[in-house]
């Protein structure tokens, strides 16, 4: 066993986030975990590697077992440089390297006796080096970066020049490349291309170790996961399906119709319960108030007796199997969450409502994209790929004018109300409430705005007067959508919309979208999500903008 953990709790105040997980995880076992946004995923891989510390329980490492860690939001690595990192990762490697010289001069100098132990450890260290890829390091370097496409990368570069999307991803191949023999993964697809994760998927499929991620990508926890671990946001506890997201799927919809149908024969069973008690007790009172004749006195107490102690014996019968039953109830099944929030936004009147003219943008010597002309229409839905650092994003900046083009024109019609999402969440003030984060720059009662952001099903009412900092990634980014769906926008620039959020949230989303009156352009990396919006493909690569044919995305 590589780790195990045993009743496990959590709790932040009030507010339970853990309680009693326990679980096992084996060499070779991949497993996704997934559960509501701010249900406890990214807290449990914290407490896993020692970043947080929980209130009861147990976390042990096999002997000798590494993990390594990737959180949601990448380090700065100040004053590091790619390769300074790379250095850093393979030096468990290269200890490995030279404790197989020490034992190699030891055993030409060693005796018969201890020749035996030197020879046992040597095999050890020698197939966990190979094990490592020690033998072929430089191969191994070279796979790794050009599998999550940062092999372009100076390797003396520092990392603060690097961008967002670029140090997720020299973080993660910096784990991969240590090699450790449990990977604790937050999100490793969040800032990876299509060819990316592909090669990711097909990377951990063989990965020596364990691996135990947090992912909102469904394909991905098809093709890269063989367990599900399910943290319920009810009992805070967590559940373990083994099989892939799809078998998991299955296998909560048929125990959700058991869990429905049991829950409603035992709620009839009490309702004949209580009607035969009622039944047993309306017997007794009727032979007790009939009237008799003098010469059937003898006769009527004889009836009354056997009636009475009949009567009696049923309704202690069925008031022992009523309290049985309402000691332990089966509980009822919670609501499934509804995301009502719908976007409202008015139709667009215009039939041009956004056109790039020759539009070309550059940083430092490097040609982003040149010479771009699109029109966009009242209905227009387009999802926008390629590689990263290929522009996707800077060409909604430049949308949003937030940057300015090098040359070329953007004009956007009179009355567009465009809605933005960025690619990562983002609030100015950590410290404000939710509510005052939702009600910015809105004017009327805090009860108004409460009611909103209840009706739209992403938040409850003890979220409210919470600080935003002490948000999940994906809550604020709920809040973020919540903000969205206030503004009333009329367009929509969605960058990466399915980061973060857990799944439940992310199917409503879905639906929300297709829905939209309005034009509708979307930056996007998951396939599920790419397959179910529709409309248009468009790549930018080679600083071009083309069209594309969609099944080239399905099959991707």
């Amino acid at each position: 066993m590589l780790l195990t953990v045993r009743n496990l709790s959590k709790s932040y105040g009030a507010i339970n986030v853990l309680d009693d997980v326990s679980f096992v995880v084996n060499a070779h076992e991949r497993s996704g975990i997934i559960g509501p946004n701010g249900v406890g995923k990214s807290t449990l891989l914290r407490i896993l590697t020692g970043y947080e510390e929980a209130d009861t329980g147990h976390v042990a490492f096999g002997p000798a077992s590494e993990p390594g860690y990737l959180p949601q939001t990448t380090p700065e690595f100040y004053g590091q440089s790619i390769q300074d990192l790379i250095l850093q990762a393979l030096g468990n490697v290269r200890r490995l390297e030279e404790r197989m010289h020490q034992l190699e001069t030891a055993m030409g100098q060693a005796s018969e006796e201890q020749l035996a132990d030197l020879l046992a450890e040597y095999n050890n260290v020698s197939i966990r080096f190979q094990d490592l890829g020690g033998y072929d390091l430089d191969h191994k370097i070279a796979t790794v970066m050009a599998g999550l496409h940062i092999d372009y990368l100076d390797r003396e570069q520092e990392m603060s020049r690097l961008s967002g999307g670029e140090k997720a991803r020299i973080g993660l191949a910096i784990l991969l490349l240590r090699a450790p023999d449990i990977l604790l993964l937050d999100e490793p697809t969040n800032h990876l291309d299509f060819a990316s994760i592909a090669w990711l998927e097909t990377y951990l499929a063989s990965y020596t170790g364990a691996v135990v991620l947090v992912s909102h990508d469904r394909q991905f926890l098809n093709r890269a996961i063989n367990r599900i671990f399910e943290i319920d946001e009810y009992d805070h506890k967590l559940k373990i399906y083994e099989g892939n997201y799809d078998a998991y799927v299955q296998a909560k919809a048929q125990e959700r119709i058991k869990w429905e149908e049991d829950y409603q024969r035992q709620q009839e069973e009490i309702v004949a319960l209580r009607e035969r008690i009622k039944a047993a007790k309306r017997a007794v009172l009727r032979t007790q108030s009939r009237p008799a004749r003098d010469n059937d006195k003898f006769a009527r107490h004889f009836f009354e007796q056997n009636v009475q102690s009949s009567s009696t014996s049923k309704i202690h019968q069925a008031e022992v199997l009523l309290e049985r039953i309402e000691a332990d109830p089966i509980p009822k099944p919670p609501e499934i969450l509804r995301v009502s929030s719908q976007f409202h936004g008015d139709p667009m009147q215009s039939q041009e409502v956004i056109r790039l003219e020759q539009i070309s943008k550059r940083f430092d010597e490097r040609t982003l994209f040149e010479h771009i002309d699109l029109t966009i229409g009242p209905r227009a839905r387009m999802m926008l790929v390629g590689e990263n650092g290929a522009g996707k994003t800077t060409l909604f900046r430049l949308i949003m004018g937030q940057e300015q083009a090098d040359s070329g024109t953007i004009h956007i019609t009179e009355g567009a109300r465009v809605g933005y999402l960025p690619q990562d969440p983002f609030f100015a003030d950590l410290d404000t409430s939710v509510i005052d984060a939702y009600r910015y720059g809105q004017v009327g009662y805090e009860s108004e705005f409460v009611g909103r952001l209840i009706g739209y099903g992403l938040f409850r009412l003890d979220d409210m007067h919470k600080k935003v900092r002490q948000l999940s990634m994906g809550q604020r980014r709920k809040l973020e959508i919540a903000r969205l769906l206030a503004a009333r926008p009329n367009m929509l620039l969605l960058d990466e919309p399915t980061n973060y959020i857990s799944l439940d949230v992310l199917e409503a989303f879905e639906s929300a979208l297709q829905m939209f009156p309005g034009p509708v352009i979307a930056i996007s990396h998951d396939r599920w999500f790419i397959q179910r919006f529709g409309g248009e493909v468009w790549v930018l690569q080679q600083a071009r903008l083309s069209k594309q044919e969609h099944e080239n995305v399905k099959n991707a």
